[in-house]
């Protein structure tokens, strides 16, 4: 596997995590998995195995190798300081680095040049998002004396909203030909993205839940590659995303003061109890008998933080308390703390993020707020369900696929028996509908158990994702290169 980050040398997001659990799942059940990513400020695990050449138009550099095994994977780390020695991943603020394209072609061709040396020889490179879409162009054009048998590609799209976009004059640069500057292959809108090139040259492609493979291959939630996909729709494979259960498990969190799992909540309790304080709440009867509601995200649009503005006056006057934690963009933090100053005795929020209290929200919460314009597929959601803290979720991608709506007609359920309260529309009033409908049933105790004991006993674990990989993997493997 190539990826641009992973958990636990690196993080900016969900991405991190599926490289950090997926590669462990697919070792249990029987395969030999390599990750490579860069050597990124700060991370000084492993210990130096090597070094490869690297050519880049024309320039030729040497990069140091690195190596740990960690639960049966190694991880390999690109170590070149120029590129990747910085204070951040992809850029600062709202900014990229002006240098990306080059930054993540250089890890490409790094992952390819030792791999070329690697026995024994890999039957799938697996790829993942815009960072590594170059991968499968320089394997197919590698020299074929290096790559008798050239391995399987398979691309996983983790957000199609990032493309990784550059101007066409890149192409000379990264040792790519003009002939890659054409609709059939990098070409977008004039420009060369990194992504569609990752889309059009691998075996096959896979994206993190049913629903999302189905929404990107549309117009909507497509973002210009809708047509893109869906002339690749018969190898396009939505598989969802597990959590990691040796981290999210409320039976042996030790971000809690007190474990639980679904036959036993009483630990639950003392976790609202917790997370109260930590807000700086007091714990008294009104406040144990008020539904708690979490919600732990970037504050930007895509999370539904334009909807939750729009329900800024509503919001407190749901008979709730409502604790916030993240980071985004300015206005909404600055929205979230006046309303935590205009409301003390009912909204908590903590601009920032702390892996702690991020658990020991989903533990203590009742109720937790995912009200996403799109989401490919989620984790919170089902860390949610995991810890008993029932979920209201936009129907969309992996919120879809993971969350049963309770009401009568809902998808398969029957009344009561689902797993969570979903909404459909995007709008505020949809929004708030079924925000109103969780906090409702709440006060039906009986009726609150039950939905959350059947999201507790759901599998989320990554051990089935694993295997849908394995699928995928072989069928690749089979397809004819």
């Amino acid at each position: 596997m190539v990826a641009s980050e992973a958990q636990p040398f690196a993080k900016t997001g969900g991405l991190a995590d599926v490289l950090g659990a997926l590669p462990r799942a697919l070792v249990r059940v029987g395969h030999e998995v390599d990750v490579v990513i860069p050597r990124y400020r700060g991370i000084t695990s492993g210990e130096r195995i090597g070094s490869v050449r690297v050519a880049l138009g024309g320039q030729v550099t040497d990069a140091s190798l690195w190596s740990v095994v960690e639960s049966g994977v190694r991880t390999v780390f690109i170590d070149h300081p120029p590129y990747f020695d910085r204070d951040y991943l992809y850029g600062v603020a709202d900014r990229d680095y002006a240098d990306n394209a080059e930054r993540f072609a250089f890890l490409c061709q790094a992952a390819i040049e030792w791999a070329a040396t690697s026995s024994p020889a890999y039957d799938v490179v697996h790829v993942h998002d815009w960072q590594t879409g170059l991968v499968p162009i320089l394997l197919q054009r590698a020299d074929g004396t290096r790559w008798p048998v050239r391995p399987a590609t398979v691309l996983t799209i983790h957000n199609l909203a990032y493309q990784g976009i550059f101007d066409a004059s890149w192409l000379p640069r990264l040792g790519l030909g003009w002939d890659l500057m054409r609709v059939e292959a990098m070409e977008y809108w004039g420009r060369i993205s990194f992504l569609k090139g990752g889309i059009v040259f691998s075996t096959l492609i896979t994206t993190v839940s049913p629903r999302y493979a189905q929404e990107i291959q549309t117009p909507e939630l497509g973002f210009g590659f809708d047509g893109i996909l869906r002339a690749r729709s018969h190898d396009l494979v939505g598989i969802l995303n597990g959590i990691d259960y040796d981290h999210w498990d409320p039976a042996i969190d030790p971000n809690l003061p007190e474990p639980f799992d679904a036959s036993k909540l009483k630990g639950k309790a003392a976790a609202k109890r917790r997370v109260l304080e930590t807000f700086g709440f007091s714990w008294t009867a009104q406040r144990r008998q008020r539904p708690l509601v979490a919600m732990i995200s970037r504050m930007v649009d895509q999370k539904g933080f334009d909807l939750l503005a729009a329900l800024a006056e509503t919001l407190p006057e749901l008979g709730a308390t409502i604790v916030l934690l993240g980071t985004g963009e300015r206005r909404y933090e600055d929205l979230w703390r006046d309303l935590a100053a205009r409301f003390p005795d009912r909204i908590g929020v903590r601009i920032g993020f702390d892996e702690g209290l991020a658990h020991l929200m989903e533990g203590g919460a009742d109720i937790f707020l995912m009200p996403s314009r799109f989401e490919p597929c989620g984790l919170n959601q089902m860390y949610s369900l995991r810890y008993g803290t029932v979920p209201v979720v936009r129907a969309t991608g992996g919120l879809y696929d993971t969350v049963q709506d309770v009401a009568a007609g809902g998808r398969g359920s029957g009344r009561r028996t689902g797993t969570g309260f979903t909404f459909e529309e995007y709008s505020p009033a949809a929004l708030l509908t079924a925000v109103q409908r969780a906090v409702e049933m709440f006060a039906d105790r009986p009726a609150w158990r039950r939905i959350q004991q059947a999201g507790m006993r759901r599998d989320h674990s990554w051990d089935a994702s694993a295997r849908a990989y394995v699928d995928v993997y072989q069928r690749a493997i089979a397809r004819p290169l």
